[in-house]
């Protein structure tokens, strides 16, 4: 399999056809090998003999510095159980600009994060009226993947 994005081609498959395709590249273009991936769109990779780790615990450390929250109290639950967001008139409007940004983020970080995925889909539903309460929602589940572990 050949993935390309931008200027960054990955080929993916038997080692053999691998370098067979590699070959090939180089014969009409400008190639620099840079052997196995580590990094892709925020994902870290490491790579071991039939196996391929992901992590995206740079990115979780940027997003917490981001929104000022690398500091703060850790949720063991992505969000409240039997929360009821839904017709929540009573909190006060906020500005959507940041927690657009904020659940954009999260978006991203379910890539390695499966289980803030019900979370982050039912707070996207809030874009357009959005309250005090979906704000402070929104930032227990950033509070949530507090165990970042890096490797290096």
């Amino acid at each position: 399999m050949i993935m390309i994005h931008v200027d960054d081609l990955f080929l993916i498959g038997d080692e053999k056809l691998i370098a067979g395709c590699k070959r090939e590249i180089t014969t009409k273009f400008d190639m620099k090998d840079l052997d196995l991936m580590h990094y892709l769109l925020g994902l870290e990779v490491w790579q071991r003999p039939n196996e391929i780790f992901l992590n995206q615990g740079k990115y979780t450390i940027e997003i917490l510095t981001i929104f000022e929250m690398m500091h703060c109290k850790s949720m063991a639950t992505p969000m409240i159980t039997n929360l009821k967001l839904l017709n929540e008139s009573s909190s006060n409007l906020v500005d959507p600009t940041i927690y657009k940004r904020l659940i954009g983020s999260l978006m991203c970080l379910v890539n390695t994060k499966p289980d803030i995925c019900f979370a982050v889909n039912a707070l996207s539903q809030y874009m357009v009226e959005l309250r005090h309460v979906h704000w402070i929602e929104a930032n227990h589940v950033l509070r949530y993947p507090r165990e970042v572990k890096l490797h290096g």
